[in-house]
């Protein structure tokens, strides 16, 4: 039935049913069921229509749960509408279009696609069409989409990475870090990282083949663990946690060090974020910190590809996801993130190509 164009379907939707103040809870989302026509509404024009197969659950949906007075000019970042259909990165294939750039049966990957089972894109300049399908299309959520993109750009561009350099990595073994950590590898780098488990810490050193790491649930002083990590002191931290562990850093960062902030996840669901100490570590070593959004590099994509598709295929790279099965099981999956209850990129498939 879900062939025939134009006729009409079911369609699960997760929508944000309350805006949320402190850590997200299964009850501030609601599975619902609508119906939706198979085919661009004559209106619509350029738009596609899509059937959605993986969606990407991403730290920065915590940021689209708060209410802002104030309409974001990227609708990338601003408030959800309660109600309606979350949105942001996932896989799907083309059921319809309006577009002359795509077609029916295309697989794309991208964002603003509804956390629905169809969702009509109505600007396709933000897919991009997947070409190899050698490898699993869920890794379009992952290390062939915007964590990887973020990854390889956040490392190169943002940390002007030279063989040798001592590297520290946060939340190492989630989607983005994991990446991180070995591309540094590969240039020769020195590179350690936190998570929070022994699981977790374990995956790192032996799946992922950083030198070494710790569970920063098990350390009362961050300073002093990573000076046990990094005696001679730390060039490069890619950070995604912010907080304590940021002011930690950069009493440990050498002289013109950098710091590439990608993100801070322990800070999103506190009603007062935390306040940095050490500021003056950045004047005094002239440490570089930069702050930076993926979607600058979108541009570049096919440059990340030429690089990240042969080291998955010469096993240079190697890259873990959790799945989480079915639309229902999102908002669980989604809040996860945020207790660390996902080992490796979390992902949830909706449902066969």
């Amino acid at each position: 039935m879900a062939s025939d164009i134009g006729c009409e379907v079911s369609n699960k939707q997760v929508v944000l049913k309350n805006y949320v103040s402190g850590f997200p809870k299964e009850s501030d989302f609601e599975v619902t069921t609508t119906t939706i026509k198979l085919k661009v509404p004559e209106n619509s024009k350029n738009a596609v229509l899509l059937k959605t197969l993986y969606l990407s659950c991403d730290p920065y949906l915590r940021g689209r749960m708060r209410y802002s007075p104030v309409t974001d000019p990227d609708p990338d970042f601003g408030s959800y509408t309660l109600g309606s259909p979350m949105s942001g990165f996932a896989v799907a294939k083309v059921v319809d279009s309006g577009h002359p750039d795509f077609k029916k049966g295309d697989l794309v990957w991208g964002r603003r696609v509804g956390w629905e089972e169809y969702s009509l894109v109505t600007t396709p300049e933000c897919l991009f069409k997947i070409r190899h399908t050698d490898v699993p299309l869920s890794y379009y959520t992952g290390i062939l989409g915007m964590p990887g993109i973020t990854a390889y750009f956040g490392f190169y561009e943002i940390c002007s990475p030279k063989k040798g350099e001592r590297v520290y990595v946060s939340a190492a073994s989630g989607a983005v870090g994991q990446l991180v950590g070995q591309i540094a590898k590969l240039m020769g780098c020195y590179v350690v990282g936190s998570a929070g488990s022994k699981e977790k810490v374990e995956l790192l050193k032996s799946k992922f083949g950083f030198d070494d790491a710790f569970n920063y649930k098990e350390e009362h002083d961050f300073d002093v663990a990573l000076k046990r990590y990094f005696p001679e002191g730390i060039d490069i931290y890619f950070e995604n946690v912010g907080g304590k562990m940021l002011d930690a850093v950069l009493l440990n960062m050498r002289f013109r060090g950098r710091i590439a902030a990608c993100g801070m996840i322990s800070q999103y669901n506190l009603h007062q974020p935390e306040t940095i100490q050490n500021l003056t570590n950045i004047v005094y070593k002239r440490i570089r910190l930069e702050g930076f959004v993926v979607v600058d590099y979108f541009d570049q994509y096919s440059k990340f590809l030429d690089f990240i598709l042969p080291c998955i295929r010469e096993g240079k790279i190697v890259y873990v996801e959790d799945i989480a099965e079915g639309l229902e099981s999102g908002p669980a999956a989604l809040i996860g993130l945020f207790s660390g209850r996902n080992i490796g990129k979390q992902v949830v498939k909706v449902t066969d190509e």
